[in-house]
């Protein structure tokens, strides 16, 4: 049993949803299984009961839920007071975001903390945007760049880096959809396939676009997990998609010669990009140095 271990039970504990837990968490379902299984091994004891339609803890799983939350906090808490005596701040900072983010938001971010803070090891990893606030509350992420979310969770903090645009893009290249979507004063939505986010932000703007074009049943062509890939798809000639501008403008330059910009659509509120922590977390010294540089 490392912390590892400890810190993928007790997101599975609190999610109940393997699935969930393994895109939040970037493992595979089958490793957070196999790791599962090798905690009940050692413990001796089933952890979760498990059937097709739910996942819940047993009474062991309860008390080892007990146990992975005293001891994960008591191993930040030492983290912290081993900080606090140091003359200078060193250690890991784990950073979440995606691919786009790293681009476009965290570059200048880092140069400034790496000036003044030499010795922190960045442990940068991206994904999803959509999971963001969600790997910070899991404390897989010291600190993520997101999407703001419709309410924040209750022990999570979140100061604004910049606000995004939203587009609609279609397929660049002579195909059906791009001969659905070109004419504007013609165009009929309900024709035309979309490529849309799994979850998040975006995805939010975008079912509340099909409201206000009133499209209960919109074709959908697939639900993707990461904008860029969203973007890949769309110049592969398989649909339209709504996305924030800074996806394109930080695409590769062959991928942004595939695709066009629908003009003339009310596409609704830009979204708001910022930084999120643990709210707790924020009394350690690297973070709270990092949090305060933005």
């Amino acid at each position: 049993m490392d912390l590892r271990d400890l810190k993928l039970f007790l997101h599975l504990a609190e999610s109940c949803h393997f699935g969930q837990t393994s895109r939040a968490m970037h493992v595979s379902p089958s490793t957070l299984s196999r790791q599962i299984q090798r905690l009940e091994d050692e413990l001796g004891y089933p952890l979760f009961l498990r059937d097709n339609r739910s996942v819940s803890l047993t009474e062991a799983g309860e008390q080892l839920k007990v146990f992975a939350q005293q001891t994960l906090l008591q191993y930040q808490q030492l983290k912290h007071a081993m900080a606090v005596d140091s003359p200078s701040l060193s250690g890991e900072l784990k950073i979440f975001c995606s691919v786009t983010a790293a681009y476009s938001h965290l570059p200048p971010i880092l140069d400034r903390f790496r000036v003044v803070h030499p010795q922190v090891e960045i442990k940068l990893f991206t994904g999803d945007p959509a999971d963001a606030v969600e790997i910070v509350s899991s404390g897989h992420a010291d600190v993520s760049i997101a999407g703001k979310p419709l309410s924040l969770p209750a022990g999570i903090d979140f100061t604004p880096l910049a606000t995004l645009p939203l587009v609609m893009i279609a397929p660049a290249l002579p195909c059906p959809v791009r001969q659905l979507a070109m004419n504007h004063e013609a165009r009929n939505w309900q024709e035309i396939p979309f490529i849309i986010p799994e979850q998040g932000p975006v995805r939010r703007s975008i079912d509340l676009w099909f409201r206000r074009q009133r499209m209960p049943n919109p074709i959908i062509y697939a639900t993707v997990a990461g904008h860029e890939a969203i973007v890949s798809m769309v110049a592969l000639g398989c649909g339209v998609a709504l996305l924030p501008a800074v996806v394109i403008e930080n695409s590769p330059e062959m991928v942004r010669n595939r695709i066009m910009m629908l003009e003339g659509e009310d596409l609704g509120a830009p979204l708001e990009l910022g930084i999120c922590v643990q709210k707790q977390r924020l009394r350690e010294p690297l973070i709270d140095a990092f949090w305060k540089l933005l």
